[in-house]
């Protein structure tokens, strides 16, 4: 079942990338507590999400912040030293924490996993976004298959 507004978001470890090497990173680690801009991409280094989704966000991230987001978070289902070569490809700095889903752990338990076999990448996350105030989702933007819209900074900055 999808996640839905209103709903709390489940248990689930991401590993990021440190000075001491990868770590692990619980949703209370990094929910609780705080307002953050989360956003799913299908994959690091893949099209759309290298030229439009993150660089939204690293464009955007100072006016996010500006609106009450203590966090802004990119989650994909690639290996945590994947996420921190796109990472610093994308040049997010401290302004996009890049998480690893690397197991698909997290997208299958908030329902928005897909199946991009026929592309030769397996099990990935749907491409989405959700403003999260204390764990619990506030607002959820999921993209319809092929489109990039509700989940770019700039619509996330309006529902702010």
């Amino acid at each position: 079942m999808t996640i839905q507004v209103g709903d709390r978001l489940p248990e689930a470890t991401f590993t990021i990338f440190t000075a001491e090497g990868p770590a692990p990173k619980t949703t209370g680690d990094l929910f609780t507590g705080k307002t953050v801009a989360l956003f799913a991409v299908p994959g690091a280094f893949t099209p759309t999400c290298s030229a439009k989704h993150v660089p939204g966000y690293v464009q955007h991230a100072k006016e996010l912040k500006a609106k009450g987001v203590d966090l802004i978070a990119c989650v994909s289902v690639n290996d945590v030293f994947v996420m921190k070569a796109w990472g610093l490809d994308q040049g997010v700095g401290d302004d996009v924490l890049m998480l690893a889903d690397g197991n698909g752990v997290f997208a299958k338990a908030v329902g928005l996993e897909m199946d991009a076999s026929k592309y030769g990448m397996g099990p990935r996350s749907q491409r989405y976004s959700m403003i999260v105030k204390d764990g619990v989702v506030e607002t959820l933007n999921v993209e319809a298959g092929g489109e990039f819209r509700v989940s770019a900074a700039e619509y996330m900055l309006e529902q702010l």
